[in-house]
């Protein structure tokens, strides 16, 4: 048995950008970072932000499109994907990662201050196959229901 599942939560590095396959499936990728807090060996408190690529598929990644924007706060869930390819330039192998998100939730609250507009606090995913949003320290906004969602 194995398990590839990756759980983040964390802010968008940069609005995201939205593709069509041939087939006229829509793909979404924007990138999203996510901090840690630590003491180095002098005590002092250091801050580390690692960033991460997630790629977001058919109507899911229409929805991202619609309500993620720079700075939104949002929880992910997917799994891991490698690819691979020769650099052009020097020859060598090279590999990138990225999370593949089943599903995804935004976080925080209308008056965030991430600058981005009222529409953009709507949850985001399909609601059958989401996952409750983890606890967060942040104070979230009110709860909504499916009724809520306008699509």
């Amino acid at each position: 048995m194995s398990v590839n599942k990756a759980i983040l939560v964390g802010r968008l590095g940069r609005d995201p950008e939205t593709r069509y396959t041939s087939a006229g499936q829509a793909v979404c990728n924007f990138s999203l970072a996510t901090d840690e807090t630590y003491k180095d060996r002098n005590g002092e408190r250091q801050k580390r932000t690692e960033w991460h690529k997630i790629v977001v598929w058919g109507k899911q990644a229409e929805i991202a499109q619609q309500y993620l924007r720079k700075g939104s706060l949002i929880f992910v869930e997917g799994r891991i994907q490698s690819r691979q390819w020769d650099d052009k330039k020097d020859g060598t192998k090279r590999t990138s990662f990225e999370i593949v998100a089943s599903n995804f939730r935004m976080l925080g609250s209308r008056s965030d201050s991430t600058g981005a507009s009222p529409r953009s606090s709507a949850p985001a995913g399909d609601s059958e196959a989401e996952a409750p949003a983890p606890p967060s320290d942040e104070q979230a906004g009110p709860e909504v229901t499916d009724e809520d969602i306008p699509f």
